[in-house]
């Protein structure tokens, strides 16, 4: 299953590794590229498209809100800027044991997907959840939260693409250019440019919220659906990683 996909991530993500390389000379560049290639990467894929999946869908039910997408991107930010922050620190060594606990983290990421898309599907309700896409005043820092985590954690999840891109690709360059502790933040801005292009995409097109004017009918269809995905990609994320 992991080479399928590996396939698959290896052919779309060829073109931007090619401009990457291209771009070399210049490392603000160099590493926003890189984080599309990382985007694409087997491990960040289901990861990504989890979560157009679930911010989508509740864009076009509830309406988009631009702060919890921030905080969505500030969450990938900071987990990279962090690791980034902890080889520089620590050193090679440290950086060479970093697989071994990514390797765990990685497979929680399928039953948690799984978990989600159930709740969607509302075969349970979970009083302690972080709220997530939320517009109302009492929930607003709730909602800014939830993004921020869920950015952060779906960034953890490494497999050795984006071990080769983060560790072995950018982090040397970050050690060696005197700007070198911005380009983490822009590798994870890189990653985010697929779940940011779809909000944008929504939003242009003034989709947001347009479902769920349209009928709590169809608003609880989309989201029966997108909770379907959400199971489906957790069970060929466990299929994958375990």
């Amino acid at each position: 299953m992991y080479q399928y996909i590996d396939q698959i991530s290896n052919f779309l993500r060829e073109p931007f590794m090619n401009a990457a390389s291209s771009v070399e000379s210049i490392p603000i560049l160099f590493a926003l590229l890189l984080g599309v290639v990382g985007a694409l990467a087997p491990c960040q894929f289901s990861s990504n498209v989890s979560a157009i999946t679930l911010y989508g869908t509740n864009s076009l039910n509830k309406g988009i809100s631009w702060s919890d997408t921030i905080f969505f991107i500030l969450g990938k930010v900071m987990a990279f800027s962090g690791l980034g922050l902890i080889v520089f620190l620590l050193g090679q060594e440290f950086q060479q044991q970093l697989p071994i606990f990514f390797e765990y983290f990685r497979k929680l990421l399928g039953p948690i997907l799984i978990i989600i898309g159930i709740y969607m599907l509302g075969f349970f309700t979970m009083r302690w959840t972080i709220r997530l896409w939320k517009k109302s005043e009492d929930k607003q820092q709730q909602g800014k939260w939830g993004a921020f985590m869920l950015g952060f954690s779906f960034s953890l999840g490494f497999c050795p693409t984006m071990f080769l891109l983060f560790f072995i690709l950018l982090m040397p360059m970050t050690l060696s250019t005197a700007y070198g502790a911005v380009l983490p933040s822009l590798f994870a801005i890189g990653t985010a440019i697929p779940f940011l292009l779809t909000i944008v995409i929504i939003w242009y097109l003034g989709l947001g919220g347009k479902m769920m004017k349209k009928g709590r009918k169809l608003g609880l269809t989309i989201q029966k659906i997108a909770g379907s995905l959400m199971i489906i990609i957790g069970i060929l994320d466990i299929m994958t990683f375990w």
